[in-house]
């Protein structure tokens, strides 16, 4: 595994059937090449904080939950790196300033988290360096990461690291602990509060957070260099997603259209061109307003295609998408219904680049997103029930060149399965 052009903070877990729920998730750092220049000094420490919502249920009685046609129960904690309460503790220097990574690895949850006595100063948001501002606390939604600077300026003593739920009743808390390596014991100041529950408070923070034009990615060159918005985007696909009922069970869907897993992978499917494991096209490019069904829905789109995407929420939560093999500047968001003109509000300047989005209830979020990269790629909720249950669709990346320099060739070794058994890899 080559990491190849990326840089930054992200985190590993299992997909499948509803094994994320159980852990087996991790960390992962991408550091910047010698001689790359970072737009902050090094620090004197690079912690991690993998925090996420947390059931007493087994992963496999979770699944049967939702496989029996009803939601998952609210969760029973917060766990930090997969400790309880004041389970971590990480020792800083006073004076130093160090690197902290936030991923939100839950199944249900938005996440707040904010430390004692400290502000946060927001460097890097999953692979983009940002403009560094300040903040007191951070919302990080489910499958995000940031990266922020603490620096250890306040009298030596023990400060709580508090996360909690977002939109939530009741709110989760769990805490960690900052821990100055000359401290006597617990700090004096107030613990830090929480944020307002007002959807406002997280959709301006959301807006305030910039890439950094001057900064240096993983190349030399300065992140601004590409000019995404002045690029003319060739298609606006929009994205609707809906509860709904289907045989007399929960579901979810994406315009109109609950997804279910193929017999065969359906990039193997479509390597081989097996016919009747899906059906290009099936997931359109416009919410329905029809009743939901049942399909394998995958989208057909072309290489080199500069794509406008709006994911609209008409519901009461807040919604958290990712895209696999593709980062997106996110453009704009706002409450209430999308329409063309709403594209005189977007940010085509300095829009942050990441890999998870969040839409905010009875609202919509717009991207930007280059189609550089051939292949079969999940587009799917981070709520892993709205997962599982329906809320994913495949977005079908395709090149006429065939070409190796557009996309690696299958592996010698790879697995074939459903209807593929049986079948050759290639002989080289």
């Amino acid at each position: 595994m080559q990491f190849k052009d990326q840089i930054g903070s992200y985190y590993y877990f299992p997909s499948l059937l509803f094994h994320k729920a159980a852990g087996g998730y991790g960390a992962i750092r991408v550091l910047s090449r010698p001689r790359i220049p970072v737009p902050f000094d090094p620090p004197a420490g690079d912690f991690t904080i993998l925090a996420g919502d947390w059931f007493k249920l087994n992963h496999t009685d979770l699944k049967g939950i939702l496989d029996s046609g009803n939601d998952l129960p609210f969760p029973d904690g917060l766990l930090i790196n997969g400790q309880g309460w004041n389970g971590n503790r990480f020792t800083v220097d006073q004076g130093k300033t160090y690197r902290f990574r936030v991923s939100n690895v839950g199944i249900a949850t938005s996440v707040n988290i904010r430390i004692q006595g400290h502000s946060m100063l927001l460097v890097e948001v999953e692979g983009s360096h940002t403009m560094q501002s300040t903040y007191t606390s951070i919302d990080v939604h489910l499958g995000q990461s940031y990266s922020f600077l603490v620096t250890a300026d306040q009298p030596p003593a023990d400060y709580s690291i508090v996360v909690s739920t977002r939109f939530t009743t009741p709110v989760l808390t769990t805490a960690a602990i900052l821990h100055y390596s000359s401290s006597n014991g617990a700090a004096s100041v107030p613990p830090p509060p929480a944020p307002t529950v007002e959807i406002d408070f997280s959709l301006n923070q959301a807006r305030s957070i910039r890439w950094n034009l001057t900064a240096s990615g993983p190349r030399p060159n300065p992140q601004g260099s590409y000019h995404y918005g002045l690029v003319n985007t060739t298609r606006t696909i929009r994205l609707a997603n809906s509860r709904a009922t289907i045989n007399g069970k929960l579901r979810y869907a994406v315009n109109g259209i609950s997804f279910v897993p193929a017999d065969t992978p359906l990039k193997v499917a479509d390597f081989y061109s097996i016919p009747g494991v899906f059906t290009l096209g099936s997931m359109p490019d416009n919410p329905t307003g029809g009743g939901a069904y049942l399909q394998t829905s995958v989208m057909a789109a072309n290489m080199r295609d500069y794509v406008e995407v709006v994911f609209e929420n008409a519901e009461n939560l807040v919604q958290s998408w990712h895209i696999d093999g593709y980062a997106f500047w996110v453009v704009g968001m706002d409450g209430g219904q999308w329409t063309p003109a709403s594209r005189q509000g977007y940010n085509l300047r300095d829009a942050i680049a990441r890999y998870t989005l969040q839409v905010y209830p009875q609202s919509w979020t717009a991207i930007y997103m280059p189609l550089d990269n051939v292949g079969m790629w999940n587009v799917r909720s981070e709520s892993w029930a709205r997962q599982y249950l329906g809320q994913q669709f495949y977005l079908r990346v395709y090149s006429p060149a065939n070409s190796w320099r557009d996309e690696n060739p299958i592996p010698k070794n790879a697995l074939l399965c459903g209807r593929a058994s049986g079948r050759r890899t290639r002989p080289l």
